[in-house]
């Protein structure tokens, strides 16, 4: 019997390093990347798959120790942990970008002791501006030069506009998932929302649409779930790349209905709007328009106010906050985070963590009790 799209989503979110061999088998480039401030799209109008490389939070750092200090990102430090120990040797190449110095450092830290193939770096800046964006579109005109090097192959536009239409296409159904949780109760919950998310972020768009479909007609046909009413909140933070985290906050009588991470609406939400400009409409979607804290947009709490219309989009009755341990861009904004959920007489949650869920059961206890509190 062929297996339903959830079950698919779920067997390709545990067997994502599976998959990438075997389009590397099949003769495909893989090249791994850490943000979407390096556009998929450009890739994969080369030819090349694009990989989201991941951590593992059950695996304990302990190569990369010889490489990295202890007070860098637990996450980057635990990615390139999994290189040094051959997770990644599927890979082709490796593309990075200035999303934060975690990142920054690691990029000169894996290029010399794992040297790919292919690497290259994005320069990303940290304030809006009409100068910033013109220095974006450069470095991304730069990207695009790279890969059509590694590629060996031009990306014309009439590729590089099917591949966008085909992202957007990606992101429509995305959102059509998204928007089956509005309801209450949610048809699909935030732990099956993450493993299809993070599923599609290691192979071609085209397959990950027909993955989308598929997940959608089924959670579309699905019977309201039964059962006494649960509190609704939305997940905001830091890279969640597992769905331990969400999967606990559901085990407490709670639906995670909507969330801010990079890997989740921040990243997937909206549309590339190209027309005859492809790159400004990255500029736009990947620069100016993408919520993340590393990105400096003045020091008023109303830079938050589109947390807070996600929130009530949804319906969330309270906001879980995710920060690892380490992450200035994150820990910088939690504080006005909160006095702006504050305003909206939205309670949040803290949930601090070290990219290894060690401390699972005490936030267990604190999750049920801000569930409860919710009431």
């Amino acid at each position: 019997m062929t297996p339903s799209g959830l079950a698919r989503a779920r067997a390709l979110y545990e067997g994502r390093d599976e998959r990438a061999r075997e389009l590397k088998a099949d003769g495909r480039k893989v090249v791994g990347y850490l943000c979407y401030f390096a556009p998929p799209e450009i890739m994969e109008a080369a030819g090349l798959v694009p990989y989201r490389i991941r951590g593992d939070v059950r695996e304990p750092v302990t190569e990369a120790d010889r490489y990295v200090e202890p007070y860098g990102c637990p996450f980057v430090r635990n990615t390139f942990d999994q290189a040094v120990k051959g997770r990644y040797d599927f890979l082709d190449g490796v593309v990075m970008s200035h999303a934060c110095d975690s990142v920054q450092r690691m990029y000169g830290i894996w290029t010399s002791y794992r040297p790919p193939a292919f690497r290259h770096m994005v320069n990303v800046p940290h304030t809006v501006t009409p100068a910033t964006e013109r220095f974006f579109r450069r470095e991304l005109e730069l990207f695009k030069e790279r890969v059509e090097a590694f590629a060996g192959r031009a990306i014309d536009d009439a590729a590089l506009e099917e591949t966008i239409a085909l992202y957007n296409r990606v992101r429509a159904l995305v959102w059509d998932l998204y928007a089956l949780r509005q309801s209450d109760p949610p048809l699909i919950s935030g732990t099956e929302m993450l493993e299809v998310l993070i599923a599609g972020s290691g192979i071609p768009a085209a397959e990950f649409e027909t993955l989308l479909t598929e997940v959608k007609a089924e959670v579309t046909a699905r019977a309201p779930r039964s059962g006494p009413r649960r509190a609704r909140l939305l997940f905001y933070g830091c890279i969640n790349d597992d769905v331990s985290l969400v999967r606990l906050v559901e085990e407490c009588a709670a639906d995670v209905v909507m969330d801010d991470t990079c890997i989740g609406a921040r990243g997937q939400l909206g549309a590339v709007t190209d027309g005859d400009d492809p790159f400004g409409g990255f500029v736009r979607y990947y620069f100016t328009g993408f919520q993340c804290p590393r990105t400096y947009r003045g020091t008023g709490r109303e830079r938050f106010d589109y947390l807070v219309e996600s929130a009530r989009r949804f319906r969330a009755e309270g906001v879980v906050l995710y920060i690892l341990s380490f992450c200035d861009p994150h820990k910088l904004d939690l504080v006005d985070v909160r006095r702006r959920l504050d305003d909206a007489g939205l309670p949040s949650l803290v949930l601090e963590d070290d990219y290894t869920l060690a401390n699972v059961e005490s936030m267990r206890t604190r999750i049920q009790a801000f569930v409860e509190m919710i009431g």
